[in-house]
This record gives structure tokens, C-alpha cells and sequence, in this order.
């Protein structure tokens, strides 16, 4: 490649085949190429160490001609593409090359962030060189096979379900979120008395809009009590409908009753979406058994996130690899006097960290290990965030030896001094 604008891109449709290849002896040929939404810039690495001024593709339209350029090229080179992971955005051009049976690997993206300034000694980074990068990183071994597998019916079903799941639960939030203001104003006792995700408190008030309607119904004991569906709440009842009564909240106006009913309706249907898409997901993983089996352990719907983005636990080598893929690993950064703080990576799919998170606060609620999850938040100077990040690097591990090795969880095995996992202790409920 010439120093002169080295960088500077051809159109795919430029490129002249009979240029191309003259004077080149046949070899290891290894074709960069960094994904974007719009256009793709590929970089050809020859054998000699060589490099071809980047092409730019349009995404997706210039694909079939790209794909035509690298089946010549491979009639005459022994050919690789390399490729950073990039969401989506990549998927039409795998499946073209997979098509194509060209070879394809993939570039860790922390290898081709820190390569950039050894590349050509500069740190800056941009999509030319960034193609650049990962060819060269092919050439050298640093990449993985990476085809691209066709995913079976069952993925799909597990795909489709925890997308939506994990959609209508952010939904749910946000308009309970939008409900907790509005009660703090009109009736600020209320999620003193019920959670404010709880069913009964938001078929309430997407019935009534408010407590004064509540205090005048003569029968608003037994309607919450048919919502509640739990005869043992008889008391809890009777305190939200003498609270209606006395309440010191601001009295509202016709435009706030409608407001509560609508945020309290519409956070109650994606409260129903939540319990329909968790039932689909029970019925889809009885045909996976390694993911029953983890489901066993934190729960079918944390199981099928886990499943959905890390894929089986068998397809990993150790736990520790496991583990890494959740972005769980931790990284270091000391020097000299300076000692670092040890932190995780977040590399991974953070939708997994979160679901895995909720799950390490369900396990630290049980008898046993929550003595252990106590001994180490005080040792962190009671931060209970580190704590809990804790519990989930242990479970990490545990959950690839359930589902890969068939292993029976024992929380003993996780944290010394824990005979049994005892049941939950009484805590605020954590959501699964």
C-alpha cells in the first residue's frame, strides 16, 4: 500500500480484476472487512505482507459484487475473510459468503482496539484501517472460525420469546415508573402498604384512578380482595381501603384519574405480557435439557437470556470461558505503586449480566449463602453492589457445570460454610 493516502477508499465497482492480481504469486490471501450500517470497507492482505487501498461497499447492495471479486481471488489464493462481531449489520453479508463457502473468522474487538497503534504507530482508528487491522490480525492467527450457523426452530422460539420478554418488562417499568410520582402526589400511602408492581395495586387503579373512588365504593373490599386472589391479605386489604379514606395526598381532578388509570392500564398489559411470554418459554426449554437443568438453578426465563445469547454451555471449553462471555472476567490495571482496582470486563451481552444479576440477589437471599454474601459486603466496606457481582461470577460457574457436565448444584461447593441451600430468607422479593 502506497503512503500516499493510504487509507483512501476505491468503489468495489472500480476495482479492475487484471490490476489486481498482476505480478501477484499465489499465497495466503487474508481480506479484512469492517462493517457498517451504510457501507462496508474491505482491505485485501497479500502474502508478501502487502496491502490493496481499502474498497468501499454499499451495505447491501454492492455485496453480490464483492462476493463475485473474492471468488476469483480464491481460484488463485488460498483465501480467508476476517470479520469483527457487529450486531446484525453483518448478518446479510455472513450469509452471502457462507453461501459462497468462503472461509470466515472472526477478530476479538479489544484485539483490534488495542492493535491500532501498532499497526502503523499512530492510536487513531477509523473504518479503513479498522479493516486493515483485521486483516492483519487474520493473517497472524489471532482470529476464530466463525461460520455461520443457521439457527433450528427451537433457537428461533427461545429468541423470539426472550426478546419480547425482556421488551414488555422494560414497558412495565417504565409506566410503573411513570405511576410512582403520580401516587407520591395523590396517595402517598399506598406503596406503603403494596408493592407497586404488585397485580392487585395496578388492576386498582386502572379500575378507580384513585382513592376517593376507592373510599366510596361500599364494595371495594371484596373486589380487591377477588384481584388480590389470596384470602390471607385480608388485613393488607382493609389497610389500602382505610387508607383511600384518610390519605393526605393532593385531592385529584377528573384529567389526573384519567392519567393514573391510563399509565396503571397499560403497565397492567404488559404485566400480562410478561407472565405469557415466561409460560411460552417454560413450554420451549422442556426440549432443551442442559437448559431445564439450568433453569433449576436461577430460573427457566434467566436460563433461556443465557441460552438465547451465549448459546449452550457445551459449546464452551472450561467455566472460566463461560464466564468470560458474560463480560464476568475481571481486568486489572496497575502499575508500580498504583494497584488497580479489579473490575469486570462488561464485554459481554449486558442483557445477561442484568438477568444474572437479579439472579445472584435471589440466591443471596437463601439461608447460608446470604452469611456469606454479608461477610463480603462488609469486607468491601458494606458494598453491596461488588458483593452481588460476586455471588454472580460463582453462579456463572456453576451454571456451565450444570448444563454442560450435568452436575448437581450445591451452593456448598460455591461458598464455603454453606451447608444447604436453606430456604429464601424474608427479604423484598426479587423478580426472576
Amino acid at each position: 500500500m502506497s503512503k500516499r493516502r493510504v487509507y483512501r477508499a476505491t468503489e468495489v465497482n472500480h476495482v479492475r480484476w487484471e490490476s489486481l492480481v498482476a505480478g501477484r504469486v499465489a499465497g495466503a490471501v487474508t481480506v479484512g472487512m469492517d462493517i457498517g450500517k451504510f457501507e462496508i470497507l474491505v482491505v485485501v492482505r497479500w502474502a508478501d505482507s502487502t496491502f490493496e487501498r481499502p474498497w468501499r461497499v454499499e451495505n447491501p447492495a454492492g455485496i453480490p459484487q464483492l462476493i463475485g471479486l473474492l471468488r476469483k481471488l480464491r481460484e488463485t489464493q488460498a483465501l480467508t475473510v476476517a470479520l469483527e462481531s457487529t450486531g446484525t449489520y453483518g448478518d446479510a453479508l455472513r450469509s452471502q459468503l457462507a453461501a459462497a463457502d468462503l472461509p470466515v473468522r472472526r477478530v476479538g474487538g479489544k484485539a483490534a482496539h488495542d492493535y491500532a497503534e501498532v499497526f502503523d504507530g499512530v492510536p487513531s482508528q477509523h473504518d479503513g484501517k479498522d479493516a486493515a487491522i483485521l486483516a492483519e490480525l487474520g493473517a497472524f492467527g489471532k482470529a476464530t472460525d466463525w461460520p455461520y450457523v443457521t439457527a433450528s426452530d427451537t433457537e428461533r422460539d427461545l429468541a423470539y420469546w426472550v426478546d419480547w420478554l425482556d421488551a414488555q418488562q422494560q414497558v412495565q417499568m417504565m409506566w410503573t415508573n411513570r405511576l410512582e410520582p403520580l401516587l407520591a402526589r395523590h396517595w402517598p400511602e399506598l406503596t406503603r402498604l403494596v408493592p407497586l408492581n404488585s397485580v392487585m395495586l395496578l388492576r386498582m387503579l386502572a379500575h378507580y384512578g384513585g382513592p376517593a373512588a376507592v373510599a366510596a365504593d361500599a364494595t371495594a373490599t371484596e373486589q380487591l380482595a377477588r384481584w388480590s386472589r389470596c384470602s390471607a391479605r385480608a388485613p393488607r386489604i382493609g389497610r389500602v381501603v382505610a387508607s383511600a379514606a384518610s390519605t393526605l395526598g393532593v385531592p385529584q381532578a377528573q384529567r389526573d384519574i384519567e392519567r393514573v388509570r391510563q399509565d396503571a392500564t397499560l403497565a397492567l398489559a404488559a404485566a400480562r405480557e410478561v407472565t405469557r411470554a415466561r409460560r411460552q418459554l417454560a413450554v420451549v426449554a422442556q426440549e432443551i435439557g442442559p437448559l431445564q437443568q439450568q433453569g433449576a438453578v436461577v430460573g427457566i426465563a434467566t436460563a433461556c437470556v443465557l441460552w438465547t445469547c451465549l448459546g449452550s454451555p457445551e459449546n464452551y471449553p472450561c467455566a472460566a470461558a463461560y464466564r468470560k462471555a458474560m463480560g464476568l472476567n475481571l481486568k486489572e490495571r496497575s502499575s508500580g505503586r498504583h494497584q488497580g482496582q479489579l473490575k469486570i470486563t462488561r464485554r459481554g451481552p449486558a442483557l445477561v449480566r442484568r438477568w444474572l444479576y437479579f439472579a445472584a440477589m435471589r440466591l443471596a437471599q437463601r439461608a447460608g449463602v446470604r452469611a456469606w454474601y454479608q461477610a463480603k459486603k462488609a469486607k468491601d466496606k458494606d458494598r453491596g453492589k461488588g458483593a452481588l457481582i460476586a455471588v454472580a461470577r460463582k453462579l456463572a460457574l456453576a451454571l456451565y457445570y450444570v448444563g454442560a457436565r450435568g452436575e448437581v448444584f450445591a451452593a456448598c461447593r460455591l461458598f464455603p460454610g454453606t451447608p444447604t441451600l436453606g430456604p429464601p430468607a424474608r427479604t423484598a422479593a426479587v423478580p426472576e
